[in-house]
């Protein structure tokens, strides 16, 4: 029987550099997480730095060794990224087990087909499935919506942006998933929702500007799952664009540009791909040190039919990767001690939007006059 008092939170790919955050952050709040991920040495030496927590070895790319990882009112913590390479048979057996999910995808394309496909199949298992739930997309979809309950009935656009505050180094602040993800998306078309449909556009088409921290920020028009699921829950929104300006726009959008021209070149060789990768991507991500020096912010604009602008929140927290373990221990946290509605959800459906601000405001990601 599926009671709280019996649900397992299980976090995969725990060795991994976000996997390693969560695990910390779940036992800084309390949890007894299970650690699991295809090595059994460094789960164990994790385990044991953790304070003696139990292991699993399993592996996402094999859903015979996810199976018996995974029960009914099990919470699944997905850490395994780039997630359109290796999230997929973890989130379907999740779904298919009737285990509560959650993941640290920033990959719109992946969490749009964990609702074209697993939506019916976890309504029907039990499950409750919250993809995207960290940095990105929690805090746009947080902001958006008190936005919209903001300007009322007269909304038509959101316009949200994603920035961070500090110093940016791209080679040592991002972390080897995020550079990855951002390789193997170079090119590719994202969904957007404009004039009341999903359409596909190509990321950095478009640029806006912004006052973030007393500044005027310009940010390139990306996406985010705030086009897949805002409008769900807001009558009325018609269009609803996700910008990010981590990187100055010109170059950020040259580069997008390029990018979309070497996607359609043949493959470089697989021997001299996988030596230039390595060299971009690396490994890790920022230590605690260097995310202590930056915070992030998220604004959200909303904005009549005629462009008058109706509400505009802003919203602060810790840096990306803190904030990203703080919200996955909570939210499994939250899963784990109560029940939530079957399906793939947002945060904002899932939770509520007063108890999503208030346990985001516990986790230091809060509003902010502007």
């Amino acid at each position: 029987m599926d009671t709280s008092a019996n649900r397992r939170i299980i976090l995969l790919g725990a060795t991994g550099y976000t996997g390693g955050l969560v695990a910390q952050e779940l036992v800084d709040q309390g949890a007894r997480p299970v650690l699991a991920g295809r090595d059994a040495g460094r789960l164990q030496d994790l385990a044991t730095q953790l304070g003696g927590l139990e292991t699993a070895v399993a592996d996402a790319g094999d859903p015979d060794s996810l199976q018996p990882l995974m029960g009914p009112g099990d919470v699944v913590i997905s850490t395994v990224g780039p997630f359109e390479r290796f999230g997929h048979h973890v989130a379907e057996t999740a779904a298919r087990a009737g285990s509560h999910y959650l993941d640290s995808t920033g990959e719109v394309g992946f969490v749009q087909g964990l609702v074209d496909n697993l939506d019916g199949t976890a309504k029907a298992s039990g499950s409750t499935m919250l993809p995207a739930f960290g940095f990105d997309y929690v805090p746009g979809l947080l902001a958006g919506a008190l936005a919209a309950r903001d300007a009322g009935p007269e909304i038509d656009t959101l316009r949200i942006g994603y920035f961070h505050i500090g110093p940016m180094n791209p080679l040592v602040d991002l972390s080897a998933g995020t550079r990855q993800t951002l390789l193997d998306a170079g090119g590719t078309r994202m969904p957007m929702w404009r004039n009341g449909t999903s359409v596909q556009v190509r990321p950095g088409s478009a640029s806006a500007t912004f006052t973030v921290a007393g500044q005027r920020r310009r940010a390139v028009r990306l996406s985010g799952t705030e086009v897949v699921f805002l409008p769900r829950g807001v009558p009325g929104l018609r269009t609803v664009d996700v910008y990010n300006g981590w990187f100055p726009a010109r170059p950020a959008q040259a580069l997008m540009a390029a990018s979309g021209v070497t996607a359609k070149l043949p493959r470089v060789p697989g021997a001299l791909a996988d030596k230039v990768k390595g060299r971009i991507v690396g490994h890790g991500g920022p230590d605690a040190q260097r995310r202590e020096r930056q915070r992030m912010g998220v604004v959200a604009v909303a904005l009549a039919s005629d462009g008058t602008e109706l509400a505009e929140v802003h919203l602060e927290g810790p840096n990306t990767y803190t904030l990203t373990g703080r919200l996955l221990a909570w939210g499994a946290r939250e899963l784990a001690a109560d029940t939530f509605p079957h399906g793939v959800w947002s945060p904002v459906e899932a939770f509520g939007l007063q108890r999503l601000s208030d346990g985001a405001a516990q986790l230091g990601l809060t509003r902010v006059d502007h």
